[in-house]
């Protein structure tokens, strides 16, 4: 089987239920998507199975939900059935609530960075923050949008940021506080620690 098809060569790609240009704000954005499925991707080959069941249980429930998130993006046939819901959003809401609860205390803003798993994880939040501003983008343009892509996008960051700490602290590898910042954050992973 040949994987190319020559259908694009005029600048022009495939949706589901017609087509459109390749630099079409649809396509930026669910091509956004697929850049943060592939940096998840890499942090999962860069976490330790031993260590981290958990999380790389999450981040292969969130790839199959991005590969769902892109395939409603590219959704613009007649009969739309979206298969991104809310519920997947309260399943990560509860997650965030518990890997904050193991992260360090959160004081100030943080440099990206430590185990190479934990940069992975920024890189793949600050993607999940463009692919989020490009579906906000299509939705201000287009009536045939599924909201629920942008509101999961939105706490993918926030997933993201979570993770990504917790990736640090069971590696004992601190995080950099960036040093001209003020103390902006209030009591996150603060009540935890007074109370140990």
């Amino acid at each position: 089987m040949k994987i190319y098809t020559k259908t694009g060569d005029k600048g022009q790609t495939g949706l589901i239920g017609g087509r459109t240009d390749k630099d079409d704000i649809r396509v930026e954005a669910y091509g956004t998507i697929d850049e943060v499925n592939s940096f998840i991707g890499k942090a999962v080959t860069e976490l330790d199975p031993a260590k981290f069941t958990d999380i790389l249980e999450d981040l292969e429930t969130i790839q199959h939900e991005l590969f769902d998130c892109g395939g409603d993006l590219a959704n613009v046939s007649n009969r739309r059935v979206y298969k991104m819901t809310d519920e997947a959003i309260d399943a990560m809401e509860k997650r965030i609530d518990v890997l904050v609860e193991e992260g360090s205390v959160l004081e100030r803003f943080i440099l990206p960075g430590g185990t190479p798993a934990a940069a992975t994880l920024h890189i793949a939040r600050t993607i999940t923050r463009r692919a989020e501003r490009l579906t906000v983008t299509l939705t201000k343009t287009q009536e045939d949008v599924p909201t629920v892509v942008q509101r999961y996008l939105n706490r993918l960051s926030d997933y993201l940021f979570a993770v990504a700490r917790v990736a640090n602290v069971r590696e004992n590898v601190s995080d950099v506080e960036y040093v001209r910042s003020a103390k902006v954050f209030k009591n996150v992973g603060s009540e935890k620690k007074e109370k140990e």
